[in-house]
């Protein structure tokens, strides 16, 4: 009986820790949508404000037309902090440690798709992260992967910057404050 109640107690455990559990901790709340506008502009990678570091979210839609493609909106730590569409990239800045990243599409079209990782911020530092949605006839695949800064920076210079906002809040996730950052 004693092994029966222990057994239970582990299983009741792993489903409390099922995958809404696990993305709460990288991911936002799932009724968070945002609406993304495409800066043109030249624009120069930003360096860390002094003390943080700088995180870049790259999306690689790898086609000029953007028609139906998803938004991909991202988050840190358990908090959304931007939005991507189509080819384009924003940053944010973070304290130093461990940080737990999310990307979700947001749309009603595809199967929910959640990709995470995690990294160690370093004061001073600056973090590239790109995302793609790939697809073909049998398989949707979301990818979140760390690049190199000089792929970074090469995808920065070809890309417009996102400017996104909460539709229901109508918060900018550009880095406050800083109008210059991206």
């Amino acid at each position: 009986m004693k092994v029966a109640m222990v057994a239970l107690l582990f299983a009741a455990s792993a489903l409390a820790q099922g995958p809404s559990a696990v993305a709460g901790v990288a991911c936002g709340p799932e009724s968070v949508s945002f609406k993304v506008k495409l800066d043109d502009t030249q624009h120069t990678p930003s360096q860390p404000e002094p003390g943080k570091a700088r995180v870049y979210f790259i999306h690689e839609s790898g086609a000029p037309w953007q028609l139906g493609y998803p938004t991909s909106k991202h988050g840190i730590d358990g908090t959304w902090v931007g939005a991507n569409h189509g080819n384009s990239y924003f940053s944010v800045s973070v304290e130093p440690g461990e940080h737990h990243l999310c990307v979700a599409l947001q749309t009603s079209i595809y199967e929910d798709r959640i990709e995470m990782a995690h990294f160690t911020a370093e004061v001073g530092k600056v973090y590239y992260f790109r995302t793609r949605l790939v697809m073909s006839r049998s398989v949707e695949l979301l990818e979140l992967e760390p690049i190199d800064s000089d792929q970074g920076k090469y995808l920065i210079a070809s890309f417009p910057l996102s400017v996104s906002h909460d539709t229901k809040t109508k918060q900018r996730f550009q880095d406050i404050g800083n109008k210059d950052a991206h």
